[in-house]
């Protein structure tokens, strides 16, 4: 690693990413007194929720499964908060735990050295100046959702209309009378054509795979909230053939609209292949009703037209590509026995997927929402306080100090 122009002694954990997970894990750290340096690329918290969804972003999940460890969500909110007001408790919970990021910092590279026993993680900065952190535990919190994935599509440079990612998508006014092609049939995909609608568009959506459709709620509660009860007394298939009786009594046959199931019930496809069931908030109606159109798999574009597998054309105006996000750890993190370099995910289970080797952590990767990274947080935070405990009770002065007081002198030549 070149010289940095500025070095950073650590004594607690680096953390990279001021999302939910990475704030999550040092206000836990916090609760023990560990002190922490939070690294984040953007110049705010919950960067994602702020500047890359949708102005009619909800929770899709009670708001009693998306609470910070320490801290639940204001009284007065409703049960599915909007986006500002997950975006306000956030800000507040970095506020109470006085934890104040290092923004507008991006890690370039992150490694271990073997015979200082210390991680380097070198950041740039919005002037390219360079900083480098020696620390001894690293915390991965940048979460599943770090970079837009974007297809390569025949003839995308052709297609004269606008194209955009989800992540720039803020609101179907500007689509008026359109007609909007969106790629992706997840919740995102989903909740853009009925926001496409609600601002008299005409969305066709892409529907390439097998897809499970939910109720939002079963029963008079959430129907993840009746299937985490549910799974406490009965085995998961069981679960799932509930699920789906409920789901046909409420939302009818999906398949004549073209949205087929999956053959694994939709507790056990999320558990094998990490594929989350769409929970509808009102789409499904507008599919029945015409209002949205279901289309196959895209072959090519030309200009203003879209070219489908099943020999079909059609003209739009625009296309919206709801095709989710992927990790981007594995272009800055030099290891490779924790995190897969294919997916960027750790190569454990939920239960282990936490902890890596010397010194090194993940939260926020478990496909398990805000409700797994917390569980994940508290982990950690119990993990690194055990070796902070260790190590001052059995090494009190340690190579720390000398290590801290080269570093500054080092800064002030």
């Amino acid at each position: 690693m070149s010289k940095p122009s500025r070095w950073v002694y650590a004594p607690g954990p680096v953390i990279v990413g001021a999302g939910p997970s990475g704030l999550a894990v040092a206000a836990c750290l916090k609760e023990k007194g560990i002190p922490t340096v939070v690294i984040e690329r953007y110049s705010c918290v919950a960067s994602l929720w702020k500047l890359k969804t949708y102005n009619r972003l909800r929770l899709h999940l009670p708001k009693q499964f998306c609470e910070l460890p320490l801290m639940g969500f204001p009284s007065e909110y409703p049960t599915y908060p909007t986006k500002d007001q997950f975006i306000a408790y956030v800000e507040e919970y970095a506020k109470k735990f006085d934890i104040r990021p290092h923004f507008n910092e991006t890690v370039s590279r992150a490694e271990y050295d073997q015979n200082l026993g210390f991680w380097h993680v070198k950041t740039i900065g919005l002037m390219a100046e360079e900083t480098e952190y020696v620390c001894r535990w690293v915390v991965v919190a940048t979460g599943e959702n770090a970079e837009a994935v974007v297809p390569e599509i025949e003839g995308m440079r052709e297609f004269v209309g606008d194209i955009r990612h989800t992540s720039l998508y803020k609101s179907g006014e500007d689509y008026k009378g359109k007609k909007v092609l969106v790629v992706g049939c997840g919740n995102s995909g989903m909740e853009v054509c009925l926001d496409l609608c609600n601002y008299n568009a005409k969305p066709s959506l892409v529907v390439k795979d097998k897809v499970h459709v939910l109720p939002q709620e079963m029963l008079g509660t959430s129907t993840f909230g009746l299937s985490m009860f549910l799974l406490k007394w009965l085995p998961t298939r069981m679960v799932d053939r509930f699920l789906l009786i409920m789901s046909r009594l409420a939302l009818g046959d999906t398949t004549r609209f073209g949205l087929y199931r999956p053959l694994l019930g939709p507790l056990e496809h999320k558990n094998l292949l990490g594929k989350t069931p769409v929970l509808d908030f009102g789409t499904l109606a507008k599919i029945k009703s015409g209002d949205v159109k279901i289309c196959g798999s895209i072959k090519r574009l030309k200009h203003y037209t879209a070219e489908f597998v099943d020999g079909s054309t059609e003209k739009f105006d625009a296309i919206i590509l709801a095709t989710g996000y992927k990790s981007n750890v594995p272009s800055w993190l030099k290891e490779r026995d924790f995190f897969s370099e294919e997916d960027g995910f750790p190569r454990g289970t939920f239960q282990n997927g936490w902890i890596g080797e010397r010194g090194l952590y993940a939260v926020g990767f478990a496909k398990r929402g805000i409700l797994g990274a917390s569980m994940e947080a508290k982990s950690v935070a119990e993990d690194i306080g055990r070796c902070w405990e260790a190590q001052a009770e059995h090494d009190p002065i340690s190579f720390a100090r000398p290590l801290s007081d080269a570093i500054r002198q080092w800064n002030e030549n």
